[in-house]
């Protein structure tokens, strides 16, 4: 399968008013695609259309709700409409709720899946008779470790991803058996220092934060453009995604003991906020128009995606990954 190099693409990026869609976005429009960025919020996208012409990027915004199908749907039309054609379509756009599952209503749950699940299939329903009409191009859907682990206060989070694993595993093998030439990619990070954390809907009286360590954003949307050039089946962001998915694929029930020890204490910050407090969940909110979050000082580099980027390194990094692995489970088994 080959995919056009990026500056020969049109992309749309879903999602790109903050965090990792706004920095793949800009990556896209720096190497020299032509870029359709789309998110609830106008002014953000304004904000960022106008970084991009500022160095001589070339992008288009479209606003859009991902849980109405004809919104999303407009979204590749205008894709197809200013630019001919398109040739990568990638998927961010993702709320959050941080609460128990007993505290989490149903229809607040709904309204996550409808968002995270539905927007992403969505989407792929949208762009696919695009690209196929190309007779080549990449779906990119941005899921999160989440898809392989599920996590306590995001029960609603972890259910959105797990989803999106099932319905993009059988439409790659559809693809496949049809003979249609679209890479079909699931990027799942680790946690990733974006808005994300300031912009959910909270019940936990505090500011929720992610189980530390933190990576970049643009080590995703790094991934993001590796796998729109590389047909890549799955790409694990960050050290701690490749080796908490080891665990899991080892011992569930080690894993369930880590979290019980770390996964509470850690997903609290020590700053109040209320469940009334602005959030993204049912609309979006002005500010966050960044890439980065409030997490500097715990961002730590990633060996393991330089290695993934690199094919003929990858065996000494699953080595790698499986040494750390044991020795954590070793030093938790001692801990019990």
């Amino acid at each position: 399968m080959q995919l056009k190099p990026i500056n020969q693409q049109v992309v749309s990026v879903v999602g790109a008013s903050s965090g990792i869609g706004r920095m793949a976005a800009l990556e896209f429009a720096r190497r020299g695609a032509k870029v359709v960025v789309s998110a609830r919020g106008e002014s953000k996208l304004k904000s960022l259309v106008e970084e991009i012409r500022s160095f001589g990027g070339e992008a288009t915004y479209y606003v859009a709700d991902v849980k109405v199908f004809d919104q999303v749907k407009s979204i590749a039309d205008k894709t197809v409409e200013v630019y001919g054609r398109l040739d990568t379509w990638v998927h961010v756009a993702a709320i959050g709720v941080f609460a128990t599952f007993d505290k989490t209503t149903p229809e607040e749950f709904k309204h996550l899946i409808d968002v995270n699940l539905m927007g992403q299939v969505y989407g792929a329903m949208a762009a696919l008779p695009h690209l196929k009409r190309e007779g080549r191009g990449a779906l990119i859907h941005v899921s999160s470790m989440e898809g392989r682990r599920s996590l306590p206060y995001q029960s609603a989070y972890s259910a959105s991803k797990h989803g999106i694993e099932g319905f993009v595993e059988a439409m790659r093998v559809e693809l496949e058996h049809e003979k249609i030439p679209i890479s079909v990619t699931s990027v799942k990070p680790a946690v990733i220092n974006t808005p994300f954390w300031n912009n959910g809907l909270t019940k936990l009286g505090v500011k929720p934060s992610g189980i530390p360590p933190y990576y970049d954003p643009k080590l995703v949307a790094d991934a993001i453009l590796y796998a729109a050039e590389h047909p890549t089946r799955d790409f694990l962001v960050g050290d701690v995604a490749k080796i908490l998915d080891l665990l899991q694929r080892i011992s569930p029930s080690l894993v369930d003991t880590f979290l019980l020890l770390t996964a509470f204490r850690l997903q609290r910050t020590a700053e109040p906020k209320s469940e009334d407090a602005p959030n993204n969940f049912y609309q979006p909110v002005a500010e966050h128009d960044r890439v980065g979050g409030d997490f500097d000082k715990l961002v730590i580099p990633s060996i393991s995606d330089w290695l993934d980027k690199n094919p003929l390194l990858q065996w000494g990094a699953i080595a790698g990954t499986a040494a750390l692995a044991l020795i954590a489970a070793q030093v938790l088994g001692e801990n019990k």
